[in-house]
């Protein structure tokens, strides 16, 4: 089981290294990411760390049923992964590791968009939980999530900023009609 989760979470990390390099907003572009891609990466680093370290801990594990929350862990990790690559080839070349508005820059609302105004954030947001799942310790759950969802909520307000800015009405529109990350919760 720790060599699965070793290779989808080393996967997961590669993958996300390589759309950091090969997915940047071009100098051409509107760059407005207000160190959102920083401060995310840090909370990142820092909540696995110290989520790993407590979950090595004696005090919070959950018990008997470990085994079935670290399964289900590893099965949201990779439907996280999926809904983020569907949300990301949705966008095709639009889509950036920053938040930037290109010149041909054009609202996308269709297919998974169509649901959640966040879908790669959404998916990225159900790996991590997954991930905290994994470690089967209360204390690594909340060490592990609420920091990095509260990085994602501070890049999302960044990234719906820009958008209103970029689109006014249409955006507001499309708001009305979506929720950001959860469809019809939040």
């Amino acid at each position: 089981m720790h060599l699965i989760i070793i290779i989808i979470s080393a996967l997961w990390l590669f993958s996300e290294i390589i759309l950091s390099i090969l997915r940047r907003a071009k100098t051409t572009d509107s760059q407005l990411d207000r160190s959102s891609m920083k401060i995310i990466w840090a909370a990142i680093a820092i909540s696995i760390a110290l989520g790993v370290s407590a979950s090595y801990q004696p005090y919070g594990r959950f018990g008997g049923e470990s085994q079935a929350f670290r399964i289900a862990g590893i099965v949201l990790i990779i439907l996280g992964i999926l809904i983020r690559w569907i949300a990301i080839l949705t966008l095709k070349r639009q889509f950036t590791v920053d938040v930037a508005i290109t010149r041909d820059h054009r609202l996308v609302m269709e297919g998974i968009y169509h649901y959640v105004r966040h879908p790669a954030y959404a998916g990225t947001l159900l790996s991590f939980l997954g991930l905290a799942l994994v470690f089967a310790n209360y204390l690594s759950l909340l060490i592990v999530f609420a920091p990095v969802c509260s990085a994602f909520i501070y890049r999302i307000h960044v990234e719906e900023k820009v958008l209103s800015d970029r689109f006014g009405k249409e955006y507001a529109d499309y708001c009305a009609s979506t929720k950001r990350l959860v469809p019809g919760v939040y």
